[in-house]
């Protein structure tokens, strides 16, 4: 009597230590800026001025405006560093051949009939949007935080209102980014494909 050959689970895909690293820091370093920044809009809000509404302590860090800003203003140090040598790292190991979107992907999303192809090709470009985004959000805060030595950098933004607001609107930008992300990998590689990005 023979018995049935038993199924073996899927091993757990294996992250490098660089990208858990890179993960860890910039989720942290993300929602550190994002608490702190909404304590600062409370100081001055971006839309209605010293009129417009507040957020709830709860979603905030920092107790009061310059509380506020030495936890924003240190966190986007870090938030630019990791930035910083993980491209480094992206670059040197050429993990961005198969990491950011290509033509390929974009004729997958075009064309293609095969679902788990262009869902690979979906995440490609999520991935790839952060980028813009996540510079968007770092030149922003380097013009106002230094509009003189950054002069060029706030000029490409015509005047302040539209600087702040645009700095303001790359928080649920990264947001959404985040979710599709996360539901995008859930939907690939299921709960072990996040768990492997930390842990």
């Amino acid at each position: 009597m023979t018995t049935a050959p038993t199924k073996r689970k899927p091993a757990a895909p294996k992250q490098a230590l660089a990208t858990k690293v890179f993960h860890w820091v910039n989720l942290i370093s993300l929602f550190a800026m994002m608490g702190s920044g909404l304590q600062i809009y409370n100081a001055n809000p971006v839309f209605g001025g010293r009129a417009g509404s507040d957020f709830p302590d709860l979603v905030t860090i920092g107790g009061w405006l310059g509380g506020g800003r030495h936890w924003h203003f240190f966190f986007m140090w870090v938030f630019g560093l990791n930035l910083l040598w993980y491209g480094i790292y992206v670059f040197t190991t050429r993990r961005w051949q198969n990491r950011y979107v290509g033509k390929n992907d974009l004729e997958a999303l075009q064309k293609g009939k095969n679902p788990k192809r262009r869902n690979y090709a979906l995440h490609r470009l999520v991935y790839t949007a952060f980028i813009p985004v996540l510079l968007m959000a770092l030149f922003t805060g380097l013009a106002m935080w230094k509009p003189v030595q950054f002069a060029l950098l706030a000029e490409l933004f015509g005047n302040w209102q539209t600087l702040r607001t645009v700095h303001f609107l790359t928080i649920p930008a990264v947001l959404l980014l985040m979710a599709m992300h996360s539901l995008l990998a859930l939907n690939v590689g299921e709960w072990k494909l996040v768990r492997s990005i930390f842990t």
